[in-house]
């Protein structure tokens, strides 16, 4: 196995650095796949054999081995990079003493590709293989295996090519936290802390994770995060990128969210209502208008009295801002007073003009009472339900490559590896 696998890798034919595109480059297929299979599939089979007997194969099947094997996982060829994360799961589960050893070293390579090169072709092979391992994970948890969560996992999310491994990098993160729901409020944190500020596409992957995570958040954990999570939400609900906001708002149709919500209202709702308001009027999209709407309309029916509160509180700090525009505007005119009582005032009055700012209402006309409200948001509520959603499924849309036939067709016919099972982690 050693002598026909254990190789060098050619260059990337793609670029590297900031041209790198894991989505739109085409993958490199070895060109001497046909063998290299047999191979993988010769091995394999010895691996599962009834008669393999690991206490003799761990002379060559040591960590020499394991490291060159990894190393391998930068292959290119998905194909390769399939049999790989197989053998490897097989090893794992076979060789006990070699467990510690190849979690450490799959850390190892995830460091390098997070601080370093930002490039490497098996993350996602890698995840999936930890997505087992974590499953079987003892309870209570080792403090090693926490600190690879906070540590390794969490700053995965950093690394611009996310979108190639986010499922796996998710499915091992809520993963933990079933296993332990006290890393809930860690985990969360450091996700509102690496919260992309500029790219949307990886603001609606967030979001989903974040869904995930609140999917089996214990109650107890969910008031520890509430505040500084439902104040990112509402970031989101302002968004101007549409589905990002249409995946903020989507958090309103799951159950278990909502009875979180309902539970906690007193502190959610003030947090949320000025956004929700707000792009009710000003959003440029009218989908989010309905999905706003509606998400009011299940806050008023959890808290009628609050709701009203809410709606009163808005108006008055509404108010506090247009006095002090007010304010602003009549301190203006007391300084162009004073310049103009100088006596050089003609002069310089010709070089320049003075303009007086303008205040400038953005939210739309408030509501005059708090009945037009309730009535406004159940008509409109009622409204989006009724019409059928016209939008396009919320997926990023790519740019239209010419395809390699060959690649894609070698793809196509290859047959999965069989699925890695759940290991037990210790």
């Amino acid at each position: 196995f050693a002598v026909n696998m254990f190789r060098t890798l050619p260059p990337s034919s793609n670029p590297t650095g900031a041209e790198f595109d894991p989505e739109e480059d085409e993958p490199t297929l070895e060109a001497a796949w046909p063998h290299l299979q047999l191979v993988y599939e010769f091995f394999l089979r010895l691996l599962e054999s009834p008669d393999f007997q690991p206490n003799i194969a761990k002379k060559y099947i040591d960590q020499k081995f394991v490291l060159q094997l990894l190393e391998l996982f930068d292959s290119e060829d998905p194909r390769e990079r399939d049999f790989l994360k197989t053998t490897l799961h097989r090893i794992y589960g076979k060789f006990l003493g070699l467990r510690a050893y190849i979690r450490k070293q799959i850390n190892n390579i995830f460091y390098r590709f997070i601080y370093e090169t930002e490039h490497h072709n098996g993350i996602a092979e890698l995840l999936e293989i930890l997505g087992s391992i974590i499953n079987g994970f003892a309870l209570p948890l080792k403090e090693e295996h926490k600190i690879f969560l906070l540590k390794v996992l969490l700053p995965l999310h950093k690394v611009k090519s996310l979108s190639v491994y986010h499922p796996q990098l998710a499915y091992c993160v809520v993963q933990f936290l079933e296993k332990d729901s006290t890393l809930t409020e860690p985990v969360v944190m450091a996700l509102l802390k690496y919260w992309p500020k500029t790219h949307s596409p990886k603001e609606v992957m967030f979001l989903n994770e974040l869904e995930e995570i609140l999917d089996v958040i214990e109650p107890s954990e969910f008031v520890k995060i509430m505040e500084p999570l439902f104040r990112q939400l509402a970031k989101c609900v302002s968004s101007p990128h549409f589905q990002v906001a249409e995946r903020a708002l989507y958090y309103w149709n799951n159950e278990y969210i909502m009875s979180l919500i309902s539970d906690n209202a007193a502190k959610i709702l003030p947090i949320m209502f000025p956004s929700l308001y707000r792009n009710s009027k000003t959003h440029w999209n009218k989908t989010i208008h309905g999905l706003i709407y509606n998400a009011l309309k299940l806050f008023m029916e959890m808290n009628q009295k609050l709701f009203d509160d809410c709606t009163q509180q808005f108006k008055a700090e509404k108010l506090k801002e247009k006095l002090k525009m007010k304010e602003r505007e009549e301190a203006w005119v007391k300084i162009e007073n004073l310049a103009k009582a100088n006596p050089q005032y003609a002069v310089y009055s010709q070089a320049s003009t003075i303009s007086i700012p303008v205040a400038m209402e953005t939210d739309g006309p408030l509501f005059e009472d708090v009945q037009m409200l309730r009535k406004t948001v159940n008509e409109e509520a009622r409204q989006a339900q009724k019409d059928p959603k016209k939008e396009r499924p919320l997926a990023r849309r790519k740019s239209e490559l010419p395809q390699d036939l060959h690649t894609k067709s070698a793809l196509e016919a290859h047959g999965r590896a069989e699925e890695p099972a759940p290991q037990d982690g210790r």
